[in-house]
Formats: structure tokens, C-alpha cells, sequence
């Protein structure tokens, strides 16, 4: 009985190694690296409007005013919250996914004081609703180190204001 086990499972493992290897056979070429010329991709880059075909829309629709060249997000939220943080480190920025980290920043007037702030931006079009900051602050302890400590909840809504307002100016300036 234990040899059908085995046997069982030997045969599974032929089978599973024998689809896998068929499926890589068809798979196709790569896509290069965006700095290549690779003329496989060509034809598909210029016929049908990309490498998905036509009437593929990836980063929203562009009647709607989302402006997404090339970024998973509204472009004009997203260009106005990295120009209102631009006085802080950035840690991470995701056009994709829409969020914007900054590293530790202590203004020079408070230096036992430091900020950290989170940009959520929420949707691909310009709406009052489509963004959300989260502000972090640390205040430094007696013994040095850093201890969290409260925020004044107005900061993230005025910085919400601020890139609503910046993205409201980057919008006018791009209209004929």
C-alpha cells in the first residue's frame, strides 16, 4: 500500500512538472526595459493603441478630468500634496497606489519636537473627499528618546485644505 503512495505522488509531480514546462513554452517574449529597443514590441506598442489593445483604459478615464498620465491617481492631488509636503523628507511615494510618506522632519525653531505625515490620496478625480492626511508627531523625552504625543486634529484638515487648493490652482493653470 505505502509503494501506490509513492506512486501517486511520483506520477502527480511528472504531470505537474510537464504543465508547468508547456506553459512556459507559450508564454512569449518579455517586455524590455523602457530605455531598450526591442523590436518584437513594437508592432504591438503602435498597432491597437498599446500592448493591452485598444479601448484599454489602466489609469482611469480621461474625460473625466483625472489627468492620469501614466499614474495609478488624480495627477493634479497628486502633484499639489508632494508640492504642500515638499518642505519635509519623503520616506515612500506611490503614484500607483496613492500614498505619499514622509521620513521624521523637526523644524528648526522645535528641535525636541519632529513630525511625520501619510498622504492617502483616494480616488482619480478631483473631489474635496479625495485626499486624507495623517500627521504624526514626537516630542523628546527627559531620558533623549522620542515619545509619541498628541496632534492637534486642525493640522491634517488644513493640510487637506492646502493640497485641495494647490491642486485647484495646478487644474486652471492646465486648462486652455
Amino acid at each position: 500500500m505505502r509503494r501506490s503512495y509513492i506512486g501517486k505522488g511520483m506520477l502527480a509531480c511528472v504531470l505537474l512538472s510537464a504543465l508547468v514546462a508547456a506553459g512556459c513554452e507559450n508564454a512569449g517574449p518579455t517586455a524590455p526595459p523602457p530605455d531598450t529597443y526591442d523590436p518584437r514590441w513594437q508592432g504591438a506598442q503602435q498597432e491597437g493603441g498599446g500592448i493591452f489593445g485598444s479601448g484599454v483604459t489602466l489609469f482611469g478615464d480621461e474625460e473625466e478630468g483625472a489627468a492620469s498620465a501614466g499614474i495609478g491617481v488624480n495627477a493634479f492631488l497628486w502633484r499639489a500634496s508632494l508640492d504642500t509636503i515638499s518642505f519635509m523628507p519623503l520616506l515612500s511615494a506611490d503614484p500607483f497606489g496613492g500614498v505619499i510618506i514622509t521620513d521624521w522632519y523637526a523644524p528648526p525653531e522645535t528641535p525636541d519636537e519632529r513630525f511625520k505625515m501619510t498622504v492617502y490620496i483616494l480616488t482619480r478625480t478631483l473631489r474635496s473627499d479625495g485626499v486624507q492626511v495623517s500627521v504624526f508627531r514626537q516630542e523628546r523625552g527627559a531620558d533623549g528618546l522620542w515619545e509619541d504625543g498628541p496632534t492637534n486634529p486642525d493640522t491634517a484638515i488644513s493640510l487637506e485644505d492646502k493640497i485641495l487648493d494647490r491642486a485647484r490652482e495646478i487644474r486652471t493653470a492646465s486648462l486652455p
